[in-house]
């Protein structure tokens, strides 16, 4: 990675280039911090990792096309569910106890027989590819940055800096989920972009690159592909630098780049039919007009997404849109505004909202604040930036913030605040980087305002790196299951069957029972037949007997029976 970057910007720029490779392995050590020893959730995080699986026991050319549970899994494209394949694969190779324990799953893996926890992947191994990956999103927003504003380190740093301490970057990256490595994706394909203005010779190479990013979106997430590569080429078209014989070459570049991610769902739709449009329609354009799965929050649930992840850096976001505005004439200006209000379009208009929609929000806020935040260390004219005057006092605001945060946590580990004490340390590293960088970017100099940014920057790493190395980190919707007990529980009943009486089918259980649990409102028994019900309370239908056998609170297991005359417990 270090010598790629040396060899794209020249010899001129290592100076950057070594400041993005640092932040790079800061993101690294985020990646690899607290991956194990937190379950997989649902709902992504068990299905990603069940077809994974799948797809590891696989033969060729079957593992092209990914089931879950033995079916025909439509939900995703399968790039992530390869990569963590690649994985399992590997992890078996250098760990003959897994391989054997996995050879027996394999047998038992489509017909959803009971699997034990002992011949799972471990969480950490899971988590690892996805981790990685995400984590090239902070270089990348460097170097895209670094191309619209050409000659400009400081800023470049900045967005980069600001990419490495968002908390939603760091958390969805950390994820069984392919949301971290579509922003990857997409920041790739700006670049290639950016860089196929540099020169005739260059289109159809970065045309082709650009081309390959756009095919790992169609096999991340496919209906994402079209807007952002048609929002980004309108974006070029607007430039005006390219002429109609560079557009040619730049068209056929992209489409060779296209082809892998065309011909997969080309295949995908040869080999399972009108099926295959499912990854667009049901589970894509879908969610522009309906709400899936009864999550109607609308576009307010992305601008709390972006109100609430954006500290320390979301003060600076007025004055990055101000400044996108002034200069929008310019290549820096028009892109920053242009991908803004693409990415918005994209989020906000969806009535499914999940927290992590938002996601596609954060690389334009990086691109927009880091100007700012380079702008307010170097303190460059008044004229030169709107709101200066106002913009200069901001480090006063981050500072009581900070001081306000350090007496709260110092309140919580003293035992006054006890629901904070899980999250004291956490809050005192924040807010001690929050005051001490702010008043430290309040100094005359530009030596002291350097060092201020620096250690927000730092201080705001070190408190993700504990939020990530605790269990705290992960928290996602209607969590309140405790997953891994019940699926000893489960362990312990041996092949008989199981079923979740009036409730969802649950992905993470599925995954740690090795079995598929249904959800099931109606029993069709026949008199005297017995099934065991995970349920909340106590079953209830004509006829039907049932007896407690565990607690594992909230859930209770019981067996059932169907009986045409009095109570048979």
């Amino acid at each position: 990675m270090g010598r790629g970057l040396r060899r794209v910007m020249g010899n001129r720029e290592r100076p950057l280039a070594a400041g993005l490779l640092l932040l790079w392995i800061l993101a690294l050590i985020l990646a690899l911090t607290g991956l194990g020893g937190v379950p997989l959730v649902d709902w992504d995080e068990g299905i990603v990792a069940r077809v994974a699986l799948e797809s590891s026991q696989a033969p060729w050319p079957d593992r092209l096309w990914p089931t879950s549970w033995g079916e025909p899994y439509l939900n995703k494209p399968p790039l992530i569910h390869w990569l963590i394949a690649a994985c399992i694969d590997l992890w078996r190779q250098l760990s003959p106890a897994a391989a054997t324990a996995t050879a027996t799953a394999t047998a038992t893996a489509y017909t959803a027989a009971t699997a034990g926890t002992a011949t799972l992947p471990p969480e950490w191994l899971l988590r690892l590819g996805p981790a990685l990956l995400s984590s090239l999103i902070v270089p990348l927003l460097g170097l895209i940055q670094w191309r619209l504003r050409p000659g400009q380190r400081g800023p470049a740093l900045a967005t980069a800096a600001i990419a490495l301490t968002l908390l939603p970057l760091a958390r969805q990256g950390h994820r069984v989920m392919l949301d971290g490595s579509q922003l990857v994706a997409i920041a790739l394909l700006w670049w290639a972009l950016l860089g196929s203005m540099t020169s005739w010779r260059r289109t159809l190479g970065w045309g082709a690159l650009a081309g390959l990013a756009g095919s790992a979106l169609l096999l991340l997430k496919a209906p994402t592909a079209l807007p952002v590569l048609a929002s980004a080429l309108v974006l070029l078209a607007l430039e005006r630098d390219l002429r109609p014989r560079q557009w040619l070459l730049l068209a056929l570049a992209l489409l060779v780049g296209l082809l892998p991610g065309l011909a997969w769902h080309l295949g995908h739709w040869l080999v399972r039919g009108d099926g295959a449009l499912q990854m667009w329609l049901g589970q894509g354009y879908a969610r522009i007009g309906t709400a899936i799965e009864g999550h109607r929050d609308g576009p307010l649930s992305a601008v709390l997404e972006m109100v609430e992840g954006g500290w320390p850096w979301l003060p600076l976001w007025p004055f990055g849109l101000a400044l996108a505005w002034r200069a929008r004439s310019s290549r820096a200006g028009l892109w920053c505004l242009g991908l803004t209000l693409a990415m918005s379009l994209m989020v906000l208009p969806l009535r499914t909202q999940l927290p992590w929609y938002s996601l596609l929000l954060w690389p334009p806020f990086a691109l927009v604040c880091g100007p700012v935040l380079a702008a307010l260390v170097a303190r460059p004219r008044p004229d030169r930036l709107p709101g200066a005057g106002l913009l200069v006092r901001l480090p006063r605001l981050w500072a009581l913030i900070g001081a306000l945060v350090v007496l709260l946590a110092l309140l919580a580990l003293a035992g006054v605040l006890p629901p904070l004490r899980p999250a004291a340390a956490i809050a005192l590293v924040f807010g001690a980087s929050l005051l001490g960088g702010g008043w430290l970017l309040t100094g005359p100099e530009q030596r002291l305002r350097r060092l201020g940014a620096l250690v927000m920057v730092l201080g705001s790493w070190l408190a993700l790196l504990l939020l990530l190395a605790s269990p705290l980190w992960l928290w996602e919707l209607r969590e309140r299951w405790p997953v891994p007990r019940l699926a000893a529980l489960l362990s312990s009943q041996g092949p008989a069957e199981v079923r979740l009486w009036q409730e969802q089918e649950r992905p993470s259980l599925n995954w740690y029972a090795g079995r598929r649990l249904r959800g099931e409102d109606h029993l069709d028994l026949a008199t005297g037949e017995s099934i065991l019900l995970l349920s909340l309370k106590p079953p209830q239908a004509p006829d039907l007997r049932c007896q407690a056998l565990a607690d594992p609170a909230p859930l209770t297991l019981y067996r059932c029976r169907r009986s045409s005359g009095p109570d048979q417990r």
